[in-house]
């Protein structure tokens, strides 16, 4: 069932089986749910049940092919650097469906005046590291780029109170690059808003780089002349210097890409780890509507029945996880409930090369909110990833929604592939979309209060949830709303979360089989 050994101890007080219930079965409780199942393959004496209010697992990873096109509902990949996700991937024997974004043709542009204007080279993020793209772009004025050379003048500054991102940015470069730039790179990442986004929380390594440095561009430069240091050291190393272990290289390398996939979708990874959980114990369509607090553990309230088990992974978004706590802990329930959520809808369009001209080279734009428009991001998702798209098809695919425009979520999906087809032809022209290019399939999803948001104090919070729970028994949270929004920080969660319950199941059984405790009995 499962491609490497598990390290987990057999866990078993007397004859009485552990019973874990996952509540929420999107990425977070799958991962948690596979840790332990995994622990129960290698012998561990426990049970799970996983409760997923919806009719699939998987939350907001979902895909299909359709005429031979990949199309992604909600995420269409996760970060290389973060490796809980591709970990997972190659335990669960995906490994040869790991697909690396196509980073040869990454270009990205903004939206300025019906304009497309692409990022500048040698921008981090958020950061500009080269004097003469940054003086060249037309994304800025004069009087931000002015600004931006003299940033490298900026003292350091200790870290205080948390603040917004749009605070760290305009202090540093100026409002235009905030409107120009962080808004929509951030629209694009959380669905949120620059002004409201903790720097602390979104952008740690900008924030340690200003107490450091003073200058954002300083820092960055030095965090890049590290990142090339320890390139060309592993490259020595890979080619047998002296003084170096060769690495072998048996020609199954692949390039890598900032972001990662899977070649058939990230549905494969949904489906792969729903193969290897133990059926029966698997609760769709089966909303908890109560959790309640017992002397041996935790009683769950699901269909009008009642379940007791000895632990409780709670996987569900913050919002829900406080609907069920708050009779538990009125001070938890309140905290979770403060965690902002905002939505998002995407709208994949696909297209016959025939139908279109040209595409700008790269893997779409994005587009600030001053712009006026609906759209917030598009992706020119066949350039994006290779392989995923059939030769003379087109997959565009656009993001809708966020903090500033939740109206849009009662739209129908007609008016919704409407203003999207409209605004393509408006930015990209008529000689690239004619108004009246039809695509052959549409597809429109809508992701109700689906991504966190880490608001400014949001590390505070989450000491303060910590907390609390830390006085509740047996009690785990996971999911996007506390460490990190992405996939692997989803997976990486869960998994944690299984693997604490079951080292605090292993202390309970050593102690419960201790010469101690044999006399006490």
């Amino acid at each position: 069932m499962f491609s490497v050994e598990s390290s987990a101890r057999p866990i078993s007080i007397g004859a009485v089986t552990m019973r874990t219930a996952i509540i929420g079965g999107g990425v977070a409780g799958l991962a948690a749910a596979y840790e332990l199942e995994k622990a129960r393959a290698a012998g561990a004496d426990i049970e799970y049940t996983l409760y997923e209010a919806q009719a699939r697992l998987g939350g907001t990873l979902s895909s299909e092919i359709v005429n031979g096109a990949v199309l992604e509902y909600g995420p269409d990949s996760f970060l290389s650097e973060k490796p809980a996700a591709a970990e997972l991937c190659r335990e669960l024997g995906l490994a040869d469906q790991l697909t690396p974004s196509n980073d040869e043709e990454r270009k990205t542009y903004v939206v300025v005046r019906n304009r497309l204007v692409p990022l500048p080279d040698g921008l981090m993020f958020l950061v500009p590291t080269k004097l003469i793209p940054t003086a060249m772009t037309r994304l800025f004025s004069l009087s931000t780029k002015i600004r931006m050379g003299l940033e490298l003048l900026h003292p350091p500054r200790p870290s205080g109170q948390d603040e917004s991102v749009a605070a760290l940015v305009e202090r540093h470069f100026g409002a235009e690059a905030v409107e120009r730039l962080a808004d929509p790179l951030l629209s694009g990442i959380f669905g949120g808003d620059a002004t409201q986004l903790s720097a602390r929380t979104v952008l740690p390594r900008l924030v340690e780089m200003e107490t450091e440095y003073g200058s954002l561009t300083r820092g960055m430069l030095a965090a890049h002349r590290q990142m090339r240091a320890r390139a060309e050291a592993q490259k020595k190393a890979a080619s047998g210097a002296p003084g170096s272990a060769p690495v072998p290289d048996n020609g199954r390398r692949r390039p890598r890409g900032v972001f990662t996939t899977l070649r058939g979708g990230m549905q494969q990874l949904v489906d792969a780890v729903e193969a290897c959980l133990e059926p029966s114990w698997v609760r769709r369509s089966t909303p908890v509507t109560a959790l309640e607090k017992t002397q041996s553990g935790w009683r769950v309230t699901a269909r009008g029945s009642h379940e007791s088990y000895d632990a409780v992974i709670l996987a569900s978004p913050a919002w829900a996880a406080s609907a069920l706590l708050s009779g538990v802990d009125p001070a938890l329930g309140e905290e979770l409930a403060g965690i902002p959520y905002s939505s998002s809808i995407t709208v994949n369009l696909l297209y016959d090369e025939s139908q279109l001209g040209d595409l700008p080279d790269g893997f779409g734009f994005l587009v600030p909110a001053s712009e006026g428009r609906a759209m917030l991001a598009c992706t020119f998702v066949h350039r994006k990833f290779l392989g995923r798209t059939p030769t003379g098809k087109v997959v565009l695919r656009a993001f809708l929604g966020g903090m500033k425009n939740e109206a849009l979520m009662a739209e129908s999906d007609e008016a919704l592939v409407a203003a999207v087809r409209r605004e393509l032809t408006s930015i990209l022209g008529e000689r690239v979309i004619d108004r009246d290019a039809m695509p052959e399939h549409t597809q429109v999803s809508r992701w109700r209060r689906a991504m966190a948001q880490y608001a400014v104090g949001h590390q505070e919070r989450i000491e303060r949830i910590q907390a609390r729970v830390a006085e509740l028994d047996d009690l785990w949270l996971a999911g996007n709303a506390y460490d990190g929004i992405g996939i692997p920080d989803c997976i990486r969660l869960g998994r944690q979360a299984a693997k604490e319950l079951l080292a605090s199941r292993a202390e309970v059984g050593e102690s419960a089989s201790s010469p101690v405790s044999e006399l006490a009995s």
